[in-house]
C-alpha cells in the first residue's frame, strides 16, 4: 500500500516498487559521483512518474481491464536518464542508434522536397540535405569550430579532400559545404534504404572501390562534369574511415580527378574525435569538432606525372596540420586515447 502524507510528498510503503530509490540513489552517487543537476532533476521527475505508474494507477483503474497495465510502457522511457547517466556503453549505443535511425527519417522527408524542387537527380539537392541535416549536432551533443572559410570563396569548381574518421564527417561536411558542391563516395551507400536515395538525388558520384578500372572511369566522367556543370566535389583520399590517431595514405583518385580537370584542391582538416568518440571503447560523448580549411593547391599546368608529388604535398600538409591540432585537443581535454 502506498501513503500519501497532508502535504505534496509521496511516501511509499516497503511494498512499494520505489522503496528502495532512495537507497539505490545514495549508492550510485557515492560510486560515480555527483550527477548533472539537470540529470538530478531529470531522477527525482522520473521517480515520481514510476511511482505513480506503478503504485497508483493500477489501485485507481483496476477496474478497466488492461488499462494500467499498458501505462507501465513510461516506466523503461522515465529510467532512460538513469541509464544515459550510468552506463557510457548505452550512451554510445543509444546516440548510434538515434543518429542513424534520424539521418533516414530526415532523408525520407527530404525525398518529395528534392523532387520537387529539382524534379530528380541534381547537385542543388544538397541545398536542403545541408539544411535538414545541420541541427543533428545538437542532438548528439556536437558543436563546431571552423577556421580558414576565406578558401571556400573560390570561384568556380574545385576538388575539396578531408581525412576521414566516422560517419560523423557528415556532420562537419555539412557545416561548411559551399554550394554547388556533392560527394564522391562509395557504391555500397546507395542500397542504403532512404539515405541512399538522398544521395542519388543529391548528385553525389558512386564508386566501386573493387573495381579500379571502374573507378577510373567515373572519375574522367566526374572530371567532366565538374567542367560542364560548374560543380565542386568533396573527396575523403583515404578511402576508408580510420580513427588510428593519424593519417592513412592517400588513393590517387582525388589527385587525377583535380589534375585532369585542372581545378585547383582545397584541403580540410578534421581534428581527431578520440577525446569525445571511440568506437572500441564504446564511448560517445559531447564535443567539440575543429575544421581546419586550408588554401588552395593550384594544379594548372600539372599532368598525370605529377599526381604522385601532388598527393604526397597534399598528405604531408594535412598530417601536419592534423597532428597540431590533435596535440591541442589533448592539451584543452585530456590525454588521448588510440
Amino acid at each position: 500500500m502506498c501513503i500519501r502524507s497532508s502535504r505534496s510528498s509521496a511516501l511509499p510503503s516497503p511494498g512499494c516498487p520505489t522503496g528502495k530509490l532512495p537507497a539505490v540513489r545514495e549508492g550510485v552517487r557515492a560510486a560515480v559521483g555527483p550527477p548533472a543537476p539537470w540529470l538530478t532533476a531529470a531522477v527525482r521527475v522520473s521517480g515520481v512518474l514510476v511511482h505513480t505508474a506503478c503504485c497508483r494507477w493500477p489501485r485507481r483503474l483496476s477496474g478497466n481491464g488492461g488499462f494500467a497495465m499498458d501505462a507501465l510502457w513510461m516506466v523503461p522511457l522515465l529510467l532512460l536518464p538513469l541509464l544515459m547517466w550510468g552506463s557510457s556503453a548505452f550512451v554510445f549505443y543509444f546516440k548510434k542508434f538515434f543518429y542513424v535511425a534520424w539521418m533516414m527519417v530526415l532523408a525520407l522527408v527530404s525525398i518529395p522536397l528534392c523532387i520537387l524542387k529539382s524534379g530528380g537527380r541534381d547537385v542543388e539537392n544538397m541545398r536542403i540535405i545541408r539544411f535538414m541535416v545541420r541541427h543533428v549536432k545538437y542532438f548528439l551533443g556536437l558543436r563546431f569550430e571552423v577556421s580558414g572559410w576565406e578558401h571556400l570563396q573560390t570561384e568556380g569548381p574545385y576538388v575539396i579532400i578531408s581525412n576521414h574518421q566516422s560517419s560523423l564527417d557528415v556532420l562537419g561536411l555539412m557545416e561548411i559545404l559551399p554550394d554547388r558542391c556533392t560527394m564522391i563516395a562509395k557504391k555500397e551507400l546507395i542500397y542504403a534504404g532512404t539515405v541512399g536515395l538522398i544521395c542519388w538525388l543529391g548528385g553525389i558520384v558512386f564508386i566501386n572501390r573493387k573495381k579500379t578500372s571502374d573507378a577510373k572511369s567515373v572519375m574522367a566522367d566526374a572530371a567532366k562534369t565538374m567542367l560542364d556543370e560548374q560543380i565542386r566535389l568533396w573527396v575523403f583520399p583515404e578511402g576508408t574511415r580510420n580513427q588510428k590517431g593519424d593519417l592513412l595514405p592517400f588513393k590517387k583518385g582525388a589527385f587525377h580527378l583535380a589534375v585532369q580537370a585542372q581545378v585547383p584542391i582545397i584541403p580540410v582538416v578534421f581534428s581527431s574525435y578520440s577525446n569525445f568518440y571511440l568506437r572500441k571503447e564504446k564511448q560517445f560523448k559531447s564535443g567539440t569538432i575543429r575544421l581546419k580549411i586550408l588554401p588552395k593547391i593550384e594544379t594548372k599546368g600539372m599532368t598525370c606525372n605529377d599526381v604522385s608529388s601532388l598527393s604526397e604535398k597534399s598528405f604531408n600538409l594535412m598530417r601536419s596540420v592534423f597532428l597540431d591540432m590533435s596535440d591541442s585537443v589533448t592539451q584543452s581535454n585530456g590525454p588521448m586515447r588510440h
